[in-house]
């Protein structure tokens, strides 16, 4: 217990924007670790664990904001399987895989022991699922806790109610340390108080923080105030653990550590803008029914015009049955999601775009692909998934499920079907140079495509971009 203790964890979990505040979290701490603006600094490393990786397993285990290298990863991999088997030896059982534990519980271990090893000040630790029995859920004396946004996810672990996963998320509270959260429903926000109550824990409702408005975040989406102000009070909860002083007025006065930690967070795949000739690629891993909506605010948010003139009157909204207007400008879908109820997924994507764009017709092109990363090569070996039926994924069942689906929706829209993220990424492109069904292309602006549904989809796709 006292190994854990020296880590001084900040202890996060949540539906939506855990891994982003905890990114947030990390990047304002990093800012008290030596630099040029920082003469005096007040740590030396900070941790930081979260999960799923995008393109490689070391992301997960990061030491001021940068992934472990292969050389440490492969040194703290091996040390934490060889103690695991010395373990089985001693308890006089066998040593294979047995004497192993899961996966994601494997990494956890080999993050506390790599955080020990390198004797990080802080660490921040990222739940993987529900909070209670989360077996991050080792930590006896955090500095501070928070709670991000909840909702409906992982119901075959964590209940199919609201109440239920709020009770999950709740168990990492610890008596005697503080307890942030954000504005949850009722019912969820009746769970957590009476939770701390039980605990003995002083929770806090955070509200956006309104200086926020003059930050430019390295998340931009508008939905980051709330994780940006959640992560702005955990921080401050560990300074002042720490005897750390605060500027008076905080939070409406930050300090310039704050504010540049908030301006320089780097999350990939959370709301990124990456762009090549032709072509705006909006990113972003919402996999959830909230999270894809909340991709689709964002997106809308982005490209959707200037309001017109008061002198100038739009034209008529378009029928559904109708077909699009020639659009010199395309946006596009680039869609895999292969576990969930895709088709839901997808439901929800559009109605929110449609919403918000006022247009029943919110993408001109959609293409649905697999989670293979390479047609000819398969997998990157960092992105196999073992959660997939590969007879389904060979026989792209999913995906013309959710072509025949986006179909209904909006039958003026041209869809495709793809074997792979690399075929996917290489029809779009196509579409931006104006070949076959994107002839209407290249003429003015660039093409707008939004790249979400799957944290599987987002790595494969970064890891064809990078290629």
């Amino acid at each position: 217990m006292a190994d854990f203790d020296k880590l001084k964890a900040i202890h996060i979990a949540g539906t939506k924007g855990k891994g982003s505040t905890s990114a947030f979290v990390s990047s304002i701490l990093t800012q008290y670790t030596p630099s040029p603006s920082q003469p005096n600094p007040l740590f030396n490393k900070i941790g930081l664990y979260t999960s799923p990786h995008l393109r490689f397993v070391r992301e997960r285990i990061r030491i001021n904001n940068e992934p472990l290298s292969e050389e440490l990863f492969a040194k703290y991999f091996f040390e934490t399987w060889d103690k695991l088997e010395e373990s089985a030896r001693a308890r006089g059982e066998p040593t294979d895989q047995k004497a192993k534990p899961s996966y994601f519980r494997f990494l956890t271990v080999m993050a506390f022991h790599a955080y020990k090893c390198e004797e990080v000040d802080t660490a921040i630790i990222e739940c993987g699922v529900g909070g209670e029995y989360d077996c991050t859920n080792v930590i006896p004396h955090p500095s501070v806790t928070g709670i991000t946004s909840l909702g409906i996810d992982h119901v075959q672990l964590l209940g199919s109610t609201i109440e239920e996963i709020a009770w999950h998320k709740a168990g990492i509270m610890k008596e005697g340390t503080p307890a942030y959260t954000v504005p949850q429903t009722p019912a969820a926000q009746d769970v957590l108080e009476r939770r701390a109550i039980e605990k003995s824990v002083h929770l806090s409702t955070v509200q956006n923080n309104p200086v926020l408005e003059h930050i430019k975040l390295g998340l931009s989406a508008p939905f980051q105030h709330s994780n940006a102000s959640l992560a702005i009070m955990l921080a401050s909860a560990h300074l002042q653990s720490l005897s750390y002083p605060l500027p008076s007025l905080f939070p409406s006065n930050l300090p310039q550590e704050f504010i540049r930690g908030l301006e320089q967070v780097r999350w990939p795949g959370r709301c990124e803008i990456r762009r090549e000739d032709g072509i705006a690629w909006h990113i972003d891993s919402g996999h959830t029914l909230e999270s894809i909506q909340l991709a689709a605010s964002w997106f809308a948010s982005e490209i959707k015009p200037p309001p017109l003139p008061p002198q100038e009157t739009p034209a008529p909204s378009p029928s559904p049955t109708t077909k699009p207007p020639k659009s010199k400008t395309p946006h596009i879908l680039l869609f895999n999601q292969q576990t969930r109820d895709a088709p839901t997924l997808a439901r929800a994507l559009f109605s929110t775009l449609s919403t918000s764009l006022s247009t029943p017709h919110p993408f001109t092109h959609a293409v649905f692909c697999t989670n293979l990363t390479f047609r000819d090569t398969g997998y990157r070996p960092d992105l196999i998934s073992m959660n997939t039926d590969r007879e389904k994924v060979a026989a792209l069942e999913v995906q013309r499920g959710l072509r025949d689906a986006w179909g209904e929706l909006d039958a003026g829209c041209v869809v495709e079907v793809k074997g792979s993220i690399e075929e996917a990424v290489r029809w779009v492109r196509g579409v931006a140079r104006g070949d076959k069904e994107g002839e209407e292309a290249g003429e003015e602006g660039e093409v707008k495509c939004l790249v979400t549904g799957s944290v599987h989809l987002v790595g494969g796709f970064l890891e064809v971009l990078g290629g």
